[in-house]
C-alpha cells in the first residue's frame, strides 16, 4: 500500500464519521444533544480486542447502554491496572448491574497460546491463556479435533475469567450490596450469535475461601 493508499483509508473514517452523523441526526435531532447529558449504562463489558466483535453491534444497543473494555483474548489479570481501573469506575461510578465477560470462537489470542511459536512481547500475555490450558489439560488433550479443542478453550478462558472478576474487591463489595451479577458468553461468526455459558456469579458463594476479603 502506498502514501496516496493509506491516505485514503484514513480520510474514510472521517468522511464515514460525517454520513454516521447526518445519518443519526437524521432519525433523531436529538440524538447528540442527548449523549451530552451523560451516560448511564448498566453493563460492562469485557471482551476482545478482536475487531469483528463490536459490543453495541452484537447485542443491538445503542451508544451509551455499555461500558466497554477490551483486550487480546479478553482476559482478567489481577495486575493489569487499565482493567481493574474500568471495573472499579464501571461498578463503584456508573453503578452497571451485570459484568459481562465476552470471549469468541476463534479466538486468535486462543489459537496463538495453543502453540509454542514466540509471538514476540504477545508471549507475556498469552501465558495466562496457556495457564487456563495447563488447568484443563486432562479435557482438552483429550479433544484430538483441532477446531474443537480451540473452541472449548474459548469457553473455558471466559469461565476462568469470570471467576477471575469474581475473586477482586471490586466485585465483592458490590455483591455485598446485592446490586451485581458477573456472566460469561462466546460469540459465534458463523451465526452472529452469543452463546451463554451459564456461569453466572452473583455473591461469592463460588469463590474459593482464601479470596474472599473480609467486608
Amino acid at each position: 500500500m502506498d502514501k496516496d493508499e493509506i491516505s485514503k483509508s484514513y480520510d474514510r473514517l472521517l468522511q464515514g464519521n460525517k454520513g454516521w452523523a447526518k445519518q443519526k441526526l437524521k432519525e433523531n435531532p436529538d440524538y447528540f444533544k442527548n449523549l451530552t447529558k451523560g451516560q448511564n449504562p448498566q453493563y460492562l463489558w469485557i471482551g476482545c480486542s478482536d475487531s469483528r466483535v463490536p459490543a453495541n453491534e452484537i447485542t443491538n444497543t445503542q451508544s451509551g447502554e455499555i461500558f466497554v473494555h477490551r483486550n487480546i483474548a479478553n482476559v482478567v489479570v489481577h495486575t493489569d491496572m487499565n482493567l481493574l481501573s474500568v471495573l472499579y469506575y464501571a461498578v463503584e461510578v456508573l453503578r452497571v448491574k451485570h459484568v459481562i465477560v465476552c470471549g469468541h470462537y476463534g479466538c486468535g489470542g486462543v489459537l496463538s497460546a495453543l502453540e509454542n511459536k514466540d509471538q514476540g512481547f504477545v508471549n507475556n500475555w498469552l501465558r495466562n491463556i496457556k495457564e487456563v490450558y495447563n488447568k484443563h489439560s486432562e479435557e482438552l488433550d483429550s479433544i484430538t479435533n483441532q477446531v474443537e479443542k480451540a473452541n472449548r478453550l474459548v469457553e473455558l478462558n471466559v469461565v476462568e475469567q469470570v471467576h477471575n472478576l469474581a475473586k477482586t474487591m471490586i466485585v465483592q463489595k458490590a455483591w455485598k450490596r446485592s446490586e451485581l451479577q458477573v456472566h460469561g458468553w462466546v460469540y459465534g461468526f458463523e451465526d452472529g450469535l452469543i452463546k451463554d455459558l451459564n456461569v453466572s456469579y452473583c455473591d461469592i458463594e463460588n469463590v474459593e475461601p482464601i479470596f474472599r476479603y473480609d467486608l
